[in-house]
């Protein structure tokens, strides 16, 4: 049992050995790492406080910069103010300066008014003391005058008055007299005047849906500017375009007046153009006027293309189609003439396809039947036959050329397609509402009007506008003087009253024009 226990008690005693060994070693590897800790706590703080150091100083260096430059943006500041000071202290200046100048001239005024208003007073006594010296000369007068004649001053005013009495009553029988025989002699003259313009009035009203277009505009503001300073702009676009523009009370309206509806239709989208484009005056609305003319010449072709196409005519010459597309700017006797030419064309297709022939052919020549009626220069002969020769110029086939020339029965008809042009013509021109003869003949007045015109030397353009009531010449200024223009419009209105008739009255305004123009470069 002895033997037993010394064993464990040795083995225990081993054990608690170990354990203080153990400890003593834990003891002296803690004490190491807290000298090592020490020690990297302390270059720890070294390094801090180095790096505190640099942060301070460089917040230091950025706060001087700042520091400088809100001076410099206030210096500046200090600096702007003084300089609107001191501008400030010299308009003053040069305010009390001017007030002092005005001062010193109010003083010279005061000064002059009060020499003058004494001066005044001074003639006002002189012209007194001789108004009472003229009245006494005027007694004295009247005085001696009665003595002489015997009747007092009232006797004789009452003689004067009663022998003028005598005379004007004479004056005024022999003018009643006159004026009786003159309009006895000027009645009947006077009467077809008066008849004539009533009939010229009623006539304008039958065409005015055809010879008046409406340019509407956002306001009113616009027209000034189209009308321009002292009229200029109204002026050179009534030059430029040969329409009459009216510029009256209708609220955002301007009316554009001309028999021609390609004159109207240039001056409608000329005047689009600049009002939208707000830049109004004579050498634009010039630019303006030629650049729409090129448009209008452009859509005619387009025009005459589609009426083409639409009747399915093929291999027109591009001149006739062109003549085409101007149809629907012309009118015969109040009907459109392209829509007049379209329904003749389609009547004659359905006629012809009706008898057994060709189709083609007939729409091709009721379509191109009136073409004599668009001509660009004026022409003696009938529309008929004028319309045959330039088809024959530009390559059409005898049936078609003979249908135009015959459908007035100017010439033979040689082919079944003529009797059928002219008979589709006499359908559409016959139907109820299709023409007004009115209209034909007061558009043929008016263009009779402007070749009158062109027929003297130096003419360069001639409008007839309101109505034909005013023929309105632009001659060149370096063919005719200004004498010249006075006699030019007395010769054209001599042969105006001579040559043409018409009623009412014709007024005749040449205009003469100076340009010079220059261009820098």
């Amino acid at each position: 049992m002895e033997d037993m226990i010394m064993p464990i008690i040795i083995g225990l005693v081993g054990l608690a050995i170990g354990y203080l060994i153990a400890k003593s070693l834990e003891k002296n590897r803690a004490s190491g790492t807290i000298k090592r800790a020490n020690k990297n706590a302390v270059s720890m703080l070294k390094s801090a406080k180095i790096d505190a150091e640099a942060f301070k100083k460089d917040k230091i260096l950025q706060a001087k910069e700042k520091f400088i430059e809100l001076k410099s943006e206030h210096e500046k500041v200090i600096f702007a103010r003084e300089n609107k000071i001191n501008e400030t202290e010299k308009r003053l200046r040069d305010k009390e300066s001017q007030v002092g100048q005005e001062v010193e001239k109010n003083k010279r005024l005061n000064q002059q008014i009060e020499t003058k208003v004494a001066d005044y007073d001074h003639k006002l006594e002189f012209i007194e003391r001789k108004e009472n010296e003229l009245e006494k000369v005027h007694k004295k007068q009247v005085e001696n005058l009665e003595v002489i004649s015997g009747l007092s001053a009232d006797d004789a005013k009452e003689e004067l008055i009663k022998s003028l009495k005598e005379e004007a009553k004479s004056d005024a029988m022999s003018f009643i007299q006159n004026t009786l025989e003159e309009a006895k002699l000027t009645a009947d003259q006077d009467a077809r005047k008066i008849i004539l313009s009533t009939i010229q009035r009623v006539g304008v009203e039958q065409t005015v849906e055809n010879c008046v277009s409406v340019f509407n505009l956002e306001s009113d503001d616009v027209k000034g500017r189209i009308i321009g300073r002292e009229g200029r702009n109204i002026r050179a676009i009534e030059a430029a375009t040969g329409v009459e523009i009216i510029v009256d009370d209708t609220p955002e309206a301007i009316i554009l007046s001309c028999f021609d509806p390609v004159r109207r239709e240039i001056a409608r989208l000329s005047l689009h153009n600049l009002v939208t484009d707000g830049r109004i005056h004579p050498a634009r609305i010039e630019e303006v006027v030629k650049k729409t003319e090129k448009k209008i010449n452009q859509e005619i072709i387009e025009v005459g293309k589609r009426t083409v196409i639409d009747l399915g005519i093929n291999g027109l010459h591009p001149e006739l189609i062109k003549t085409v597309g101007r149809m629907k700017f012309r009118s015969s006797y109040g009907q459109n003439l392209l829509q007049h030419s379209r329904e003749v064309a389609n009547l004659c297709g359905i006629m012809a396809a009706e008898l057994g022939l060709n189709a083609k052919v007939a729409k091709r020549a009721g379509l191109l039947h009136d073409i004599g009626k668009v001509p660009d220069t004026e022409s003696e002969l009938p529309h008929a036959l004028l319309g045959m020769e330039w088809a024959q110029k530009y390559g059409e086939k005898p049936d078609v050329c003979n249908a135009i020339g015959a459908h007035h029965d100017e010439i033979e008809m040689k082919s079944m397609i003529s009797p059928i042009v002219q008979v589709c013509d006499a359908i559409s021109g016959a139907r109820p509402g299709a023409r007004r003869q009115v209209l034909d003949s007061y558009i043929k007045r008016l263009k009779d009007l402007e070749d009158v015109a062109f027929g003297f030397n130096g003419v360069q353009k001639a409008y007839a506008i309101q109505a034909g009531r005013e023929l309105r010449v632009i001659v060149e200024s370096e063919k005719v003087s200004d004498s010249k223009a006075a006699e030019l419009s007395f010769n054209i209105s001599q042969k105006i009253q001579t040559d043409m008739t018409y009623p009412g009255q014709v007024r005749v305004t040449v205009i003469r024009e100076t340009r010079a123009v220059n261009v820098a470069k």
